[in-house]
């Protein structure tokens, strides 16, 4: 139930977004039905604003929150934060605790927080904390590599396909391309467009210039898939992000 801090800002006439958790078993992806949801501000995590439990096909129901005004995701010279951040807590019995810190919720806007539990004996490197930076269009990054429009192709024996085939995954290199030590990930390509896409534009912009900016996403990937070939495989730099809410 909500408490009385998010009342009250829900009363006060601000802006509000939505949230649908959904909650899964990270051997096999079995929904996890029963699962217990706490969701707080952020900057006060102590303070729960209201707890949810998952049905049958491992998701909360769909609830509303605050979020900043929508008007701030849409002026390209706004400095300040256009969405909320959400802290996410989960538990459910057999896996270990999961937080996600730092979900996304912009105003008008239905977001979708896919959570991830590992059982006690899960060796995965995700671990039970996911910590989402700030919005690519809202933090402070490093600025891009500087790159030639032209790359020379100095392999030989090159095959040029008839068309353009879209692969089922990508290979992320989670590092400064110069950087062996850093570690490659298999990613199903509709997951890491989903990303990036996720990680570089609000969803409350309008919907051509969604459109445009996916297909040029697409665009890029499919290139950069094609035209770098190391070893035996295919391997494209890019700073590795979680992907927020919406």
């Amino acid at each position: 139930m909500p408490n009385d801090q998010l009342t009250a800002a829900q009363e006060s006439g601000s802006s509000t977004g939505s949230i649908k958790i959904s909650v899964v078993s990270s051997t096999g992806q079995i929904p996890l039905e029963n699962a217990s949801v706490t969701i707080s501000f952020t900057g006060d995590p102590e303070s729960p604003l209201m707890e949810l439990t998952t049905d049958s096909s491992g998701q909360t129901p769909t609830v509303e929150l605050p979020a900043p005004p929508v008007e701030l995701s849409l002026e390209p010279e706004n400095q300040e934060q256009p969405y909320s951040e959400y802290n996410i807590r989960v538990t459910a019995e057999g896996y270990e605790p999961t937080l996600i810190s730092g979900s996304e919720v912009l105003a008008g806007e239905l977001s979708l927080q896919p959570v991830r539990m590992n059982p006690p004996e899960s060796t995965e490197d995700s671990g039970s904390t996911v910590v989402i930076p700030a919005h690519t269009l809202y933090g402070t990054y490093p600025p891009k590599i500087p790159e030639d429009e032209i790359k020379p192709i100095a392999e030989t024996g090159e095959i040029v396909l008839s068309r353009v085939v879209i692969p089922e995954y990508v290979v992320v290199h989670d590092g400064p391309p110069n950087d062996s030590a850093a570690p490659n990930y298999w990613v199903r390509y509709r997951d890491y467009i989903k990303n990036v896409a996720s990680c570089e534009i609000y969803s409350t912009w309008p919907e051509s210039a969604i459109y445009a900016n996916i297909l040029a996403i697409m665009s890029f990937t499919l290139n950069r898939v094609y035209t770098e070939w190391y070893g035996d495989q295919y391997d494209f730099h890019v700073f590795s992000r979680q992907i927020p809410a919406y």
